[in-house]
This record gives structure tokens, sequence and C-alpha cells, in this order.
């Protein structure tokens, strides 16, 4: 939704799909995703990787995860941009909760 606000986009294996990382690039996002490895070619760019940008990622699941427990694991609504609206309303309030 606001692309120019993300400079990095990470992932772990499972987001490994070249439509993701061309859609990244497009929007000027680095994505940072390991690659499954499927050839030596795949290990060397894992190699590559910045693992200290990439150990990052465990605070974004971390975060999920506890938003999972406290709101549930599925979204109601049936629309894009109402899941999107009730994503962020959980964060809000996941937010407040933790400032209280």
């Amino acid at each position: 939704r606001n692309p120019e606000n993300i400079d990095v986009l990470l992932g772990d294996k499972g987001y490994d799909d070249q439509k993701i990382r061309r859609l990244a690039r497009q929007h000027k996002v680095r994505p940072l995703i390991k690659h499954r490895e499927f050839t030596s070619l795949h290990k060397a760019w894992n190699a590559r990787l910045d693992a200290d940008l990439y150990g990052q990622r465990s605070q974004s699941e971390t975060v999920n995860s506890t938003l999972k427990r406290k709101f549930g694991s599925f979204v109601r609504s049936r629309r894009w941009w109402k899941q999107f609206r009730e994503l962020t309303i959980a964060c809000l309030i996941h937010n407040i909760d933790r400032s209280l």
C-alpha cells in the first residue's frame, strides 16, 4: 500500500517466489528472502544475505505469533480492504494494550 515507506522486505523460504522478488524490486524495495536450496547457486545466494538484518525477521514473527494468539489466526472479512482494516485495528489494539 505504501511501498515508498519500505526499504527492505524480510521473509523466510516460504516466500521464495520470483513474482514477489520482481514486485519488490519494481517498487525499489530490497527483497531479503532466503532461497529454497535446489542448486549450489541458491546456497551461494543465501550465504551472501546480511545475517544481522535477516535476524531482525524474528521480531515480526514474534508480533505475528502474539497477534494470532490474542485475536485468532484468521480474518472474518471477505474483501481485501476490509481484511486490511481488520488487521490494522488489531495492531492498533495490540499497541494500545502494550502501552498501558
